[in-house]
């Protein structure tokens, strides 16, 4: 018979007996500690039940006989009267010894049995039968060893914008597994030391570590520290599950004594620190010191050993992404702790306290990016099935994704209450495909629903550019002239939005209005079939019912399937092909996937692409897209807008990028006569408008220079204010609010600026104290500068203030910048 492992019991149970008799004994190890912890109690109460029995005895014997006696005498005097007997009399002087026993004291027999003697019984006897009982059905209840394991495959992605920084993760980091040795002993010195000092000379249960718990947590008005061992952590993280009861903590015990019953001490340890849970997706010691430090956990100096020793009581909280200094407070407690245990000396504590730790990873992820981070994380499962921790290196361009946020954001902040308009989607292409922004909604965090790729909305006009496309192709030109005129096509009667008629126009111009019915005349001359072929041909893969009313854009489609046929239009092959992922590296040397050179695709018609570019234009130059207009750039795109403006797209075209936009609502209502040539043109000219300084190489505004820690005042020593020139004030500032100071009595306000008063008021106090300022212009519209930089962008940036409507364009776009970053008090409204 094949043997089996010690949890996983052969089919004749002779291993499940086995397992039942090591839980029986350990069981009983528990009884014998827990009938310890009662061996004084139960000592008093017996020796005093037991006295009490004996005195009970003693009164019964010695009453025995005068009972009889009594009897005896009742006897007689019921007995028959024939010749009653003398009276004899008693001697005066002699006492009655045959007095009634019940009226001899010490004869009375015991009535009384001590009432407090029963309720001691009682009250400790019945709770004991109650936790035996239920120490019963726990250990009935005990699941086997490792019966919780890890799900399968799971792995952890970290996420490169296109500049190759690092910005997101994704996943649970697993790493290398440890074994006893290859254990860091730094780092099994620095766990033993701060979670269980006893650990290598108890038997599972530190009852003495238990004991000091309670007295800790109950002299300190709350839970302040735990009693379990590393042992019983390691149980209940491989058996059990995290619930908080007393049937889980019994069935901890005994899976703690069981482990320690079949495996060493050093097994023990490196099991623990193989499962733990490190905070930021890391399970086990050596994903997180990847995942913190970037190296595995061999490479741990001694305070990266005391930073991970530390996390393991609160993970999340404690994460070194999200709260550094609460992280490295607790890893010099750590270290004082391993002073404590003799694991290192006070001079090598203070040593390592003074080394600069430096994380090598992404903070936070930025909320605005997941979207973005679900399209990858769906890209990387079809790409590569590999297991193993992986790092994907994408086409996002951080600066381009914060800028679309906060245009987005800013829109519909400004005009979404008024116009109806609750969602919002944009998606910014480069030429060959590469998604360089995509903003999938108004918040991830309300709704993970990515309107870019999943959503499918009437297109509207839109979709004439297949219409013309395919007119363009049969022997139509921009100058050929149809009119616009009452047009019936079997029971269809196409209306334009205005119901009016122009007349005869040429189709640059019919294109460039969207005139409804000579699209839809279109349509029937090259027939449905050709305009869904050139639908198809450009990457349009959603369902296209072929009914004339698809002319004017009745289909359903996704707003990426839109961004990527426009690209098209400006690219040399068709379909393009819109991608995420450049590479994919896991721990090897050679990539696991790395996007090949693309072929080309089949070339649009030269001419064809002419005329489309030209009639592109036309929308913006002319016709419903003016408000997308960008000074000194070249830009073609089309409007769209659905029955009952339920939808409103505008898609356009720069020689560097292809932007689309769509806004709605959810739930299909409609909006308060929102057009293609309002909102989203709109969000499309802002947006372009900053991205030319972005793509240009322009340094965008660094948030962290505003929430940057205040230089200490003793840092900053007053210097003499020279005499200032004219129309400047220069001097240590007060504060009003976040867009007025009070400098040398003089009232100044920020450009630009719209203050705010309270803690974000008094946040900018702190941080302007005793520094000095310079502002130049009229006080009540000034630009001040803070060691070379303009005061009123950091402020800004930081999200400490709003921009005035009419500020310049760098407080727009740091006002932007903030409202992606959910900044200051952004991050207070969202």
């Amino acid at each position: 018979m094949t043997a089996q492992g010690p949890d996983r019991p052969g089919e004749d149970g002779t291993e499940t007996r086995a397992a039942a008799r090591e839980a029986a004994r350990a069981a009983a190890l528990l009884a014998r500690q827990l009938g310890r912890l009662a061996g004084s109690a139960g000592r008093s109460a017996w020796r005093s039940g037991t006295a009490a029995a004996r005195d009970a005895a003693k009164g019964a014997a010695n009453g025995a006989k005068p009972v009889l006696a009594r009897t005896a005498d009742r006897l007689r005097s019921t007995g028959p009267r024939t010749a009653p007997a003398a009276p004899v009399a008693a001697p005066v002087d002699q006492p009655d010894t045959q007095s009634d026993p019940v009226d001899d004291p010490s004869a009375r027999p015991p009535r009384r049995r001590r009432p407090w003697v029963i309720g001691l019984a009682v009250l400790i006897g019945l709770p004991l039968v109650i936790l035996a009982g239920y120490v019963f059905v726990a250990f009935a209840s005990l699941p086997p060893l490792g019966g919780v394991a890890p799900e399968a495959n799971q792995r952890a992605l970290v996420v490169e914008a296109e500049s190759g920084r690092a910005f997101a993760t994704r996943g649970a980091f697993q790493g290398e597994r440890l074994t006893e040795k290859t254990l860091p002993p730094r780092l099994a010195q620095a766990i033993v030391a701060i979670e269980d000092r006893r650990f290598y000379s108890h038997w599972g249960i530190d009852l003495r570590g238990m004991a000091r718990a309670v007295w800790r947590n109950a002299t300190g008005g709350g839970v302040r520290e735990g009693g379990s061992t590393i042992t019983q952590q390691y149980a209940r993280l491989t058996s059990l599950t995290q619930e908080k009861t007393l049937k889980r903590k019994i069935q901890e015990a005994f899976l703690a004594l069981r482990l320690e019953s079949t495996l060493t001490k050093p097994e023990i340890l490196v099991g623990y620190l193989n499962t733990a849970y490190f905070g930021a997706g890391a399970y086990g010691a050596d994903a997180a010191a990847r995942r913190y430090f970037g190296h595995g956990a061999a490479g741990l100096t001694l305070p990266e050993a005391a930073m991970l020793a530390g996390l393991v009581r609160a993970p999340s909280q404690l994460a070194p992404t999200r709260n550094f200094g609460g992280a490295k407070e607790r890893a010099d407690l750590v270290l004082q702790a391993m002073v404590e245990t003799g694991a290192i000396s006070q001079p090598e504590a203070d040593k390592a306290r003074a080394e600069k730790l430096t994380l090598h990873t992404p903070p936070e992820t930025p909320p605005g990016t997941n979207y973005f981070l679900d399209a990858v994380s769906g890209d990387v499962k079809r790409l590569t099935e590999a297991a193993g921790d992986v790092t994907v290196r994408s086409t996002l361009n951080l600066d381009l994704q914060s800028l679309a946020e906060g245009v987005l954001a800013r829109r519909l902040d400004g005009e979404g209450g008024k116009k109806k308009v609750g969602q919002g989607a944009l998606v910014a292409m480069a030429p060959d495909g590469a998604i360089l922004a995509m903003v999938g909604g108004r918040d991830y965090e309300d709704s993970q629903f990515n309107r870019a790729t999943q959503a499918k909305r009437q297109a509207g006009s839109l979709f004439k550019l297949f219409v013309y496309l395919a007119a363009y192709g049969k022997g139509f030109f921009p100058d050929s002239v149809l009119v616009d005129r009452p047009t019936q096509i079997g029971e269809w009667e196409p209306q334009n939005s205005n119901n009016r008629f122009r007349g005869a126009l040429p189709l640059r111009s019919a294109f460039a209005l969207s005139v409804n019915t000579i699209a839809a005349q279109l349509g029937d001359e090259v027939g449905l079939p050709a305009i869904v072929a050139e639908a198809r041909r450009l990457g349009v893969q959603s369902d296209l019912p072929e009914v004339p009313s698809l002319a004017l854009g009745s289909a359903d489609v996704s707003l990426l399937e839109m961004t990527r046929a426009y690209a098209g239009v400006l690219g040399p092959g068709v379909p393009v092909e819109p991608y995420l992922v450049r590479t994919i590296r896991g721990n090897t040397p050679q990539p696991l996937y790395q996007r090949p050179v693309p072929k080309p695709g089949a070339a649009m018609d030269a001419q064809v692409q002419s005329m489309m570019l030209d009639s592109l234009q036309a929308v913006v130059e002319s016709g419903t897209g003016k408000a997308a207009r960008v000074n000194g750039l070249a830009v073609g795109g089309k409007t769209g807008t659905s029955q009952d403006y339920r939808d409103a797209w505008f898609v356009g075209l720069t020689p560097d990028m292809i932007v689309g936009v769509w806004v709605g609502n959810d739930d299909n209502t409609p909006m308060n006569k929102v057009t293609g040539g309002d909102i989203p043109a709109r969000v499309f000219h802002d947006f372009v408008e900053r991205a030319q300084k972005v793509l240009k190489g322009r340094k965008r505004p660094a948030p962290s220079a505003a929430r940057a820690e205040p230089t200490p005042a003793s840092a900053v020593a007053p210097a003499p204010a020279p005499t200032p020139a004219t129309g400047e004030v220069r001097g240590v500032p007060e504060v009003v609010d976040t867009g007025t100071l009070t400098i040398r009595g003089r009232k100044v306000r920020l450009l630009g600026v719209v203050g705010e008063g309270g803690a974000l008021a008094r946040q900018l106090a702190r941080y302007l104290r005793r520094r000095e300022i310079i502002c130049s212009g009229d006080p009540a519209s000034a630009r001040c500068r803070l060691d070379g930089d303009d005061l009123a962008s950091l402020i800004v940036t930081a999200g400490g203030a709003r921009a005035a409507e009419d500020a310049p364009s760098d407080l727009i776009e740091a006002e932007d910048q903030a409202r992606a970053e959910r900044a200051g008090l952004w991050q207070r409204e969202r």
